[in-house]
């Protein structure tokens, strides 16, 4: 995590990850409790600010397109930090906890290769534009509870991302970038397995009533109120509940379309997105 060059980032989280798979890589029993998190390693050229300091970006053109790219990349890495330290920070679970972030953060190096490619096929690199820290903040915040963080990053967050990645692959087909289309039909496809993770280990671990704990994480967290609208079948498709979703449009109508937000807006039926922390 505390590699700065992403895409030595990138080669170290694939080569790890082969290892654990191939069973060369183990917990040790004996290892010392984690240390307190830490800001992860990021190129001294990047700009981070504040999510409504991040401008808007017009994906009708060439260089609105590779911020936006950048935007989404900058996600895919701090997904990456994120798999991993879960897989360091969380104690005394099962293997197959383990094993799910290892294959997260295995698939959030692959995305990041897709989306540095599609930022250089648009004459830019990694670090060109300004970030939001938005993701991180979330995860510095939920460092000292498991369950939290898993409520909190996939079924929030990450879940986000299931929510409006479909409007922005619909603009980006208008504006003929077909390539960086094909590369978030990937991605979207991919995270559902990776929300879905995030909902089974909450849900393993919420006791008997995690809508309740979940409502009641929201509240303590991000304002009780999640941002509509939501991709149904996606959410399903990762674990949410027709009645839980059914709560959530719900309170989402009663707090408006201005209000009770987890991140910023996107406003992909626009063509222009104000990146906030939706991975």
């Amino acid at each position: 995590m505390a590699e700065a060059d992403p895409l030595r980032k990138v080669a170290l989280t694939r080569h790890y990850a082969a290892q654990y798979r191939a069973g060369q890589l183990k917990v040790r029993p004996d290892a010392p409790p984690p240390e307190p998190i830490r800001m992860p390693g990021r190129p001294p050229q990047l700009q981070l600010v504040h999510p409504r300091d991040v401008p808007r970006r017009g994906l009708g053109n060439a260089e609105g397109r590779a911020a936006f790219i950048h935007a989404i990349a900058h996600i895919e890495l701090n997904a990456i930090d994120l798999a991993w330290d879960a897989v360091y920070r969380f104690r005394g679970l099962p293997a197959s906890f383990h094993a799910d972030w290892v294959g997260v953060a295995d698939d959030e190096s692959r995305h990041f290769l897709l989306l540095h490619g599609r930022l250089q096929a648009h004459g830019h690199d990694y670090g060109d534009f300004a970030a939001h820290n938005g993701l991180w903040e979330m995860c510095e915040k939920t460092a000292h509870d498991g369950l939290s963080r898993m409520a909190l990053v996939p079924r929030v967050l990450e879940a986000r991302g299931l929510d409006v990645t479909p409007g922005m692959i619909t603009k980006l087909r208008s504006a003929n970038d077909h390539a960086t289309a094909d590369v978030l039909e990937i991605i979207l496809r991919e995270e559902v397995a990776h929300v879905a993770a995030g909902t089974r280990w909450y849900c393993e671990r919420a006791g008997v009533e995690p809508r309740a704990r979940f409502i009641a994480l929201l509240k303590e967290y991000a304002n009780g109120f999640l941002y509509g609208p939501f991709n149904l079948e996606a959410r399903l498709l990762a674990g949410f509940e027709q009645d839980e979703l059914a709560d959530l449009i719900e309170q989402a109508g009663r707090c408006g379309p201005h209000r009770g937000r987890v991140e910023s807006q996107s406003t992909a039926d626009t063509g222009e997105t104000r990146d906030g922390a939706w991975k």
